[in-house]
């Protein structure tokens, strides 16, 4: 059996829709008695950890003398008045070093600035809730609630000073709100949003990555798509084989014996992108090729754009990219009867896509590297 034919023989697995609940997911019941167990010790310290999350709801923020009391005292309500497992997280900000700002000095270069209030700031933030992704309904209905409570330690007193960022602009903007307005009967923490725990790595956020059959029908091939620097390709061929949608357990076996002709199908598109990526790369063209349950594809190019917004409004589409595939895209036909109609350029007698197209890059991903079933303690 050639490379392409072993590579292959696994991939023309029926697919079955299936499924599944996350290991270890909790049940309407266990929120329940998560929301009954809250626990709110006022000589306790609720920080957020790693455990916590991966997705929670930033409800306030502090900054200045008193701050981390403040926060406290905000965690701790929340988690007796209104049972919602919060916590304190502490960031600081190094505000020392110069930066750049607009515009240039008296000798041309750009102007150099510092912030006036000091080489650091500490922000104390408040965070709601141990969600597992962030559209999840329970995290989207405490967001909604949230908005409008107004926890006791968060009234403006004249008689105490507030360290809540930006609470004097919002209040400002609240009563200047005419009617009715839903903005207007929102509390103190009407501005609260979903966001990720601030202590996982960002590849924890990255999406679940490709079907391992996929990642490792590719392993081996010299030239894959995953190994591509670039953000961007374009796709320039792509070529499919016969797709197989059972759940019966007797199509399933024949197809993984290899004895059905999508097997062959799908070696025979294998092999055509390898050989045309082959081909392209003697002719000193970055080819790449890539192969799923149901096609192969080959793309030419590395960029880390495609298209960007100019100042003034309009798009401009990287030069690159377009010469790709103004270089590849079809071609008016010449014969008799088919004058003028666009026909596949080809190599080796390959045929190429009549329109190439951009395409993100796809990616290993390294998030299931981490646990996703991990709650956090309440």
């Amino acid at each position: 059996m050639n490379r392409a034919g072993r590579l292959w023989l696994g991939l023309a697995v029926a697919a079955a829709a299936v499924g599944a609940s996350p290991a270890g997911a909790a049940g309407p019941w266990d929120k329940l008695l998560v929301a009954n167990r809250v626990e709110a010790d006022p000589n306790k310290e609720y920080r957020v950890t790693e455990n916590n999350g991966p997705w929670m709801i930033s409800a306030c923020s502090f900054s200045g003398e008193g701050a981390p009391q403040q926060a406290r005292d905000l965690v701790h309500e929340l988690r007796k008045r209104y049972k919602l497992p919060a916590y304190v997280y502490e960031k600081r900000f190094d505000l020392g070093k110069e930066t750049v700002g607009r515009g240039v000095d008296q000798f041309g270069n750009p102007k150099v600035m510092k912030y006036a209030r000091g080489a650091e700031l500490e922000e104390i933030a408040v965070l709601v809730g141990d969600y597992r992704t962030v559209d999840d309904p329970e995290a989207q209905e405490t967001l909604r609630k949230i908005k409008y409570y107004e926890p006791e330690c968060l009234k403006l007193d004249p008689d105490r000073r507030t360290t809540r960022t930006l609470a004097a602009l919002r209040w400002i903007q609240r009563e200047i709100l005419a009617g009715d307005n839903d903005k207007k009967k929102r509390g103190p923490m009407g501005h609260a949003f979903i966001t990720t725990n601030p202590l996982l790595p960002k590849e924890y956020f990255s999406p679940a990555g490709l079907d391992p059959v996929v990642i490792k029908a590719n392993e081996g091939v010299e030239h894959c798509l995953l190994d591509c620097p670039g953000k961007y390709t374009v796709q320039v061929a792509h070529f499919t084989g016969r797709v197989l949608i059972t759940t019966k357990p007797h199509e399933i076996a024949e197809a993984q014996s290899g004895r059905q002709e999508s097997d062959t199908q799908l070696a025979e598109a294998a092999e055509m992108a390898h050989k045309l990526t082959q081909a392209l790369r003697l002719k000193g063209y970055e080819a790449y090729e890539f192969h799923d349950r149901y096609a192969s594809i080959v793309t030419v190019g590395s960029f880390a754009w495609v298209k960007r917004t100019m100042p003034g409004g309009g798009e401009d589409i990287n030069p690159a990219v377009r010469e790709v595939i103004e270089r590849f895209r079809g071609r008016p036909s010449d014969r008799p009867g088919h004058e003028g109609q666009l026909g596949c350029q080809s190599l080796l007698g390959i045929p190429f896509a009549i329109q190439p197209i951009p395409v993100h890059v796809p990616r290993r991903s390294i998030a299931a590297a981490y646990s996703r079933d991990a709650v956090g303690s309440r």
